[in-house]
């Protein structure tokens, strides 16, 4: 049995099974533990040292001892905690992006996804480049800035050479006054080479799910094709650093495996890249198991309430404080609303998990990876973030001024971001609403933006601010940001 190593590259060691069984014994044994609890808690809430909101974040082990808590009044602290985390460090802005699907054709056997190779009714599909450019129109015509790329893993229909074509083709639209400027990327597993190339192409975060941690069970759910190969899947993030990568993120599907044993993997996960890259994960993403094409999600015996999931939401948040979290429309409008609050940071709007359909009329289902559970259009999303609180941004600024990796993070772990994040999210809403928005949302986000500008508490940077928001309304400049 390997030893649990948070420092090594192997796989067996910094996700180690032992480990995390050790983990949720302890955590089982002192989910009542009020004194520890408590002590835990009080490490995980933000505080001010000096001019700077700064947050311990906590370990696998405290952190799986609050997932276990089973105390109510605890568990409303622990929500409280995760909101006033969320709002030191990321304030009420919340960023949007769209997926774009580019190809469905898999040559895995994933047994939780309708693009699985056995999977013969399926209409098989790769779009084209200039069915790129069309699609890619179609989410500038909404509004969108920031696109995460997703394909099956195939190396004769969508190698990295395709992608790479598709990466430059999404950067060269620019339709009207849109322009996409940041493409993240969720592609398969691959080398440190492939990554340099994703690298040197201008991807912003890469992304890879885990699906889950329980080896066994990894196997037995990716029966067949490259993605059965545990080590070398769990290794991704390793490589892509290696390759040059500084934001990487992580996730779980949740529903495949004991939600317990996904947590404590995914937070030991996000401390190996710490320790040996000197940076955590940039995202970490939170979907469940949906329903699909050739998939019925009751097949899988681990799903998880939606009390669950809040609490698994608000319990990321205490542990690693700086990363960004998302959530996607997978998720119903009423869940969006609630985990919000505790923790998540990034959402879709408006989104299709179907090959080419962005610019179908009608949403198609015959290509989608997952059933959408909120169908809203981008703007309805928007206006719906404003009337809970939240400033919608589309802003990529960091990526484009070098605020990646450990810059980044040096930034938020001292609440300097905000300094960029804030003024940056209300001229990218600006550019919105004067060339998207409908007339009732114009009204809602300049009532938002004339009311956020004047929490800046830097005078200078207010002013910039003011006057470059004033620049986009009356004229066609785009693009300001700190």
């Amino acid at each position: 049995m390997a030893k649990y190593n948070p420092l090594s590259l192997k796989a067996e060691e910094f996700i180690n099974d032992e480990e995390i069984c050790a983990t949720l014994e302890y955590a089982e044994q002192n989910k009542n533990n009020v004194e520890l609890i408590d002590q835990i808690l009080q490490k995980a809430r933000p505080r001010k040292e000096g001019n700077s909101t700064v947050c311990s974040g906590l370990t696998h082990r405290e952190a799986s001892v609050l997932l276990a808590c089973e105390i109510p009044e605890k568990i409303e602290e622990i929500y409280k905690i995760a909101e006033e985390i969320k709002l030191a460090f990321y304030g009420n802005r919340i960023v949007i992006f769209a997926p774009l699907y580019l190809s469905n054709y898999c040559v895995n056997g994933c047994v939780y996804c309708p693009y699985h190779m056995k999977n013969k009714h399926i209409p098989r599909k790769k779009l084209s480049q200039e069915e790129v450019k069309a699609e890619v129109i179609a989410l500038q015509d909404m509004g969108h800035k920031r696109l995460a790329i997703e394909s099956g893993e195939d190396p004769v229909n969508s190698p990295i050479e395709y992608i790479l074509d598709c990466i430059k083709t999404i950067y060269s639209v620019n339709h009207k006054n849109g322009a996409i400027r940041r493409v993240n990327v969720n592609i398969a597993a691959t080398t440190v080479e492939n990554y340099r190339k994703l690298r040197d192409a201008g991807i912003g975060t890469y992304i890879l799910f885990q699906e889950t941690y329980h080896k066994k069970s990894y196997l037995e759910l990716h029966p067949t094709g490259p993605k059965h190969d545990y080590d070398y899947h769990t290794e991704a993030m390793d490589r892509a650093m290696e390759g040059g990568i500084d934001d990487v993120g992580l996730g779980v599907l949740f529903g495949l495996e004991m939600y317990k044993y996904e947590f404590a993997g995914l937070i030991m996960h996000a401390e190996h890249l710490e320790a040996v890259h000197g940076v955590g994960p940039h995202t970490i993403s939170v979907p469940r198991v949906k329903r699909a094409d050739d998939i019925d999600p009751t097949s899988f015996d681990n799903s998880i309430s939606d009390e669950t999931f809040a609490k698994i939401t608000a319990c990321i948040r205490l542990a690693v404080p700086y990363t960004g979290m998302i959530i996607s429309t997978r998720e119903s409008e009423e869940v969006r609303s609630k985990l919000l609050r505790l923790g998540i940071s990034q959402v879709s709007g408006g989104s299709r998990t179907s090959v080419g359909g962005y610019t179908e009329k009608e949403r198609p289902h015959d290509t989608e990876q997952f059933d959408v559970s909120d169908q809203r259009s981008l703007d309805e999303v928007v206006h719906w973030l404003m009337q809970n609180g939240h400033i919608p941004s589309f802003c990529t600024a960091c990526y484009r001024e070098g605020r990646t990796g450990d810059r980044f993070m040096s930034l938020c772990k001292t609440g300097q971001i905000l300094n960029c994040c804030h003024p940056n999210a209300l001229m990218t809403l600006c550019e919105y609403l004067v060339d998207y928005a409908s007339d009732e949302t114009k009204k809602t986000g300049f009532e938002m933006i004339e009311s956020e500008l004047k929490k800046i508490p830097n005078e200078k940077v207010r002013k910039i601010a003011e006057q470059n928001i004033e620049d986009i309304k009356n004229s066609n400049r785009r693009d300001f940001r700190f």
